[in-house]
Parts: structure tokens; sequence; C-alpha cells
């Protein structure tokens, strides 16, 4: 008789955000993760929204996981939110319910220094959004670097931005923190819009997450009903691509997924490229690869895990 396997302790660090809130759902569906907590940081919105959004968010399925905020500003350059994507709770479009709880009082860096120190060797961290709550942790305690599992990030691009011609909206919001980031030695894989932009949320595809017939389905179904607005006015889409939820996706099903071992480097010049991530394709560089860039995604599948896994809340 084989014993199953332990659940795979993660921490969420995001700024919700749409997407942000559906792979909180998604990650406490799956049997798989253990969620040690949510930590929050600027983006979408302002820190004090999201840190209420993902209060919100775990209160539609009554979960008490922790939740840690974090910075509420990037390492050097100016703020930037998307209250034109996400709206200005940054969960417009379903009614939720109210957050029943406040934060932790400890900060989101010190939180996640403590859980993998704590844990050595066994965190996977899943940053959906700027990764200065990350950058700020690997300042101040170095020494746990070599003691994170894995960082999956959901940010940047192999190709063209979506905030600037060259940036991602994640990276750009603070680029020298994920610059820090990709320079730790950590083990990472960077879900870039290349990749996300695979997994379109059309209407055939929220169909059958709203035909649960549950307060999940119906809340997740009109998320990504108002997160398609933006899409279709700016790209002519059928829906928005589901950003985040992919890295959790990941973890459970990595069978969806096409990566490439690159050398990525975030450009921090503060010039029209600003934000970039430069993915070594080629290897012209000749630098060692700091990161398995996710190319291609079986969309259909990840629907099918998510609607499966929603249908569980």
């Amino acid at each position: 008789m084989s014993l199953s396997p332990l659940p795979r302790p993660v921490i969420l660090d995001g700024d919700p955000g749409h997407d942000d809130a559906v792979n909180i759902l998604l990650s406490h569906a799956s049997p798989e993760l253990e969620v040690l907590g949510v930590t929050t940081t600027f983006g979408n919105v302002g820190l004090d929204k999201t840190t209420r959004n993902a209060l919100t968010t775990l209160a539609l399925i009554g979960s008490q996981t922790p939740v840690y905020a974090g910075a509420d500003r990037p390492l050097l350059v100016p703020r930037l939110s998307a209250e034109s994507v996400h709206g200005q709770t940054g969960l417009d479009g379903p009614l939720l319910p109210s957050a029943t709880r406040e934060a932790e009082i400890l900060h989101a860096a010190l939180f996640i220094i403590r859980e993998v120190r704590v844990r050595p060797g066994e965190v996977t961290l899943l940053p959906t959004g700027p990764l200065t709550n990350l950058a700020l942790a690997l300042r101040l305690a170095p020494d746990i670097a070599p003691q994170v599992r894995q960082i999956i990030w959901m940010g940047g691009s192999l190709d063209v931005g979506n905030w600037t011609p060259a940036a991602e909206f994640n990276a750009l919001c603070d680029p020298h923190a994920a610059q820090i980031v990709f320079s730790s030695g950590v083990p990472i894989t960077m879900f870039g819009l290349n990749a996300t932009h695979q997994a379109v949320a059309t209407p055939e595809r929220i169909a059958p997450i709203r035909a649960l017939g549950t307060t999940v389905g119906e809340v997740v179904a009109g998320l990504l009903e108002f997160f398609a607005e933006h899409h279709r006015e700016r790209y002519g889409w059928e829906g928005g691509p589901l950003h985040d939820p992919l890295t959790c996706a990941y973890l459970l099903a990595p069978e969806l997924f096409g990566t490439q071992p690159m050398y990525v480097e975030v450009d921090i010049s503060g010039g029209p490229s600003s934000g970039r991530t430069n993915c070594d394709l080629w290897n012209l560089t000749g630098r060692a690869p700091n990161a398995e860039v996710v190319m291609t995604v079986d969309a259909d599948g990840f629907y099918a895990l998510l609607t499966e896994r929603l249908g569980r809340l």
C-alpha cells in the first residue's frame, strides 16, 4: 500500500485582481497544495484594496488562510495601477461577500522569510504581481535563496508587452525587484504574456463554470465576464486571458505546459524598454539559464482542470 504524497507547501503572493482571485480559489480547491498564506502587494490597485480583495476571496469559501500585507510601492520607480482593467475596487463585477477579518500584523516579506526558514527546501512561491515582496525578503535574508524550492511567477514576456510596447505590467511595476529575483539563484518558472495569452476565457470556456450551479461558479463567471470587457475593447478578443491561475495549474498538471530554459535579464535602465524581460531564446549571450520560460499552454486542458476544481468549492 503506497502512501499519498504530502501536500506541497505554497505561498501565494499577488495583487488581487480578477485573475489573482481565481488563483486563490484554484489553490484552495487543490488538495495537492498546502497554502501557508496569502501575501499581498500593490499592483492592480493599491495595497489596501488588494489586501481586502484577498480577504474577500477567502471569505467567499469560508477559508481562514492568513493574509499578510506587504509592499505598498516599488523599490525605486513610481507606482502604477490598473483600475482601467480591474475596476476601482480591483474586483469589479459580481457581488462579493465582505471580508470578516483583518490581515495579520507581520509584514509579507517577513512571513516569507519565516516560512522558508521553517521549511527549508520545501516552500514554493507563487507570485502573480510585482515581485517587490520577494525582493525584500531576499535582500533582508539572503540565506533563504538556496532554501526556496521554486518560484513560479506570472509576469514578463518573451516578446511584446501589454503596458508599454516592451514591458508586461507586473515586471514594469517594479523592474528592480524583478531583477533581484531573477539574479537570486532560486529556480524560476516564468509565465509571460506569450504563454498566458494562449489561455483566453472565451464565452465557451466560461459557460461550464457558470453551469456548476454554485456560488463560486457564478462569482468566477462574473469576474471573467467583467475582465473580458477590457480585452474586447483593446484587443478585439472574445475574453480576457486568465494569467495568474496558470501558476497554480503548473504544479497540479505540468503536462499541460511546455517550457524552455533561458537566461532572463530585466531592463532597469529607466528608458523606453524599462521593465522588459530580455529572454535569451537562442543562447546568444552564452549565459547559463536562470529560468524556465513557459512557451506552450494546453488551454482546453487548463480550463477543464479549473472547472473541475472550482466545482469542489
